[in-house]
């Protein structure tokens, strides 16, 4: 890959005291943080965070009200140019030309960043290989899928290598295949030393890759510290009980005793399928919780410690920033399965509510609701823990007065 030189610096970003304004609308208020060389930062927050804005002062497509600010060694103010022969960027929507090939835009790119034709088609080349996309490097960008579109997009951006990558919400959209590609890419480009920037709404995306993670909302930082360190800020570990009869769990209360502090006992309802409760011992106190229950005679479904998750982190975090909370979207799977996924969305303006769940211990096991404030809709989809075709769906349109129920539950 040709190579840039970057300046001697251990911080590839630098940015100190960055304000961003449209009308009265505070985008980015002062804000400030470093990205070091080979580090992945991750940037999260709801949408309109501001994480858009300060990946475009970065790249130079706006310019910040007053701060400073500084890639690769270069002032995104006073030398944008420098700034832009440093960086790739892969911003949320494809930047590539529809009409040209896989194989002509990446040429095209590479005669723009000023190699020769002979090895601007040579990169194209292996960039084309690298990506798999050999097979359809001679077919109209156009005619590619999203997952295709995206990786050429990436392909293009790192014809010449560059000393900071940009990614704003890169795999929104794609498949888990595409996706995975593009943590993989990620990385690639930590070994390399590729200082990178990723913004993303996929909790677990930020928890796998992310180095550090920066929580911005309404233009402020609100968090900053490595994953484990924040989950650590929103609580200790917990044990979680589930037993195997629903009607067991006023006796899983009292044979608890006082194992099971008042507030968690008062939380119960008579929809609960779970007991959660802190586990201030850890081991000891999930040990003494078995001891009870067995005594009890209590059978039990599951029973583990658990850790506060990166979307819990994400939701305390927020919710405490913003007072309405009316309109959320929340798509949270267990992080212990490949495929688990996080996602949070707030708009202010639609109140709407999406939950999915992945079981525990199911990596296809499925919790779904989502709510339209307009409509008054809501949909339900379980996948029974341990069966991975059972399935109990639920619809419910208020509009129609439409029910819907279908199950299908193998043994």
């Amino acid at each position: 890959m040709p190579k840039r030189r970057m300046p001697n610096s251990d911080n590839a970003v630098v940015v100190d005291g960055v304000r961003k304004t449209f009308g009265s609308v505070v985008a980015l208020a002062d804000i400030s943080f470093k990205v070091g060389r080979g580090e992945v930062l991750g940037l999260l927050g709801p949408n309109g965070a501001g994480k858009t804005t300060t990946v475009d002062i970065l790249s130079t497509l706006t310019r910040p009200d007053r701060g400073h600010a500084e890639v690769a060694g270069h002032d995104v103010a006073s030398d944008p140019a420098g700034v832009r022969r440093s960086i790739m960027l892969t911003g949320q929507q494809v930047a590539v030309d529809d009409m040209l090939t896989g194989r002509e835009n990446l040429v095209m790119f590479g005669r723009l960043q000023g190699l020769k034709k002979s090895q601007a088609r040579s990169r194209a080349k292996d960039l084309l290989d690298h990506f798999d996309l050999v097979d359809a490097a001679d077919r109209s960008v156009g005619t590619y899928s999203g997952g295709m579109r995206r990786r050429i997009d990436i392909a293009c951006g790192l014809v010449v290598r560059p000393e900071v990558v940009f990614l704003d919400e890169p795999t929104t959209g794609l498949d888990p295949r595409s996706r995975q590609s593009i943590w993989e890419l990620v990385s690639d480009f930590k070994e390399a030393g590729i200082a990178t920037l990723l913004t993303t709404q996929y909790l677990e995306e930020a928890d796998a890759l992310s180095d550090r993670i920066i929580v911005i909302d309404h233009g402020t930082i609100i968090a900053e510290g490595t994953a484990d360190e924040l989950k650590e800020r929103t609580g200790a570990t917990y044990c979680e009980i589930v037993p195997r009869d629903m009607k067991d769990l006023p006796a899983m209360a009292e044979a608890l005793g006082s194992l099971l502090p008042e507030q968690n006992r008062a939380a119960l309802t008579a929809g609960s399928d779970r007991i959660a409760m802190p586990a201030a011992d850890g081991p000891n106190t999930l040990a003494e919780a078995l001891y009870l229950l067995n005594a009890a005679s209590i059978e039990l479904v599951d029973i583990a410690l658990r850790r506060p998750s990166l979307d819990d982190v994400f939701l305390a975090l927020t919710s405490r920033e913003n007072g309405d909370t009316s309109a959320m979207r929340v798509e949270p799977e267990e992080s212990e399965g490949p495929s688990g996924r996080h996602r949070l969305e707030r708009n202010g303006d639609t109140p709407v509510t999406r939950v999915e769940v992945g079981e525990p211990g199911d990596a296809s096991g499925r919790h779904r609701l989502e709510r339209n404030g307009d409509t008054s809709a809501t949909r339900v989809e379980v996948g029974e823990p341990g069966d991975a075709s059972g399935r109990h769906r639920l619809e419910r349109t208020a509009d129609t007065s439409a029910t819907r129920s279908d199950a299908e539950v193998l043994p």
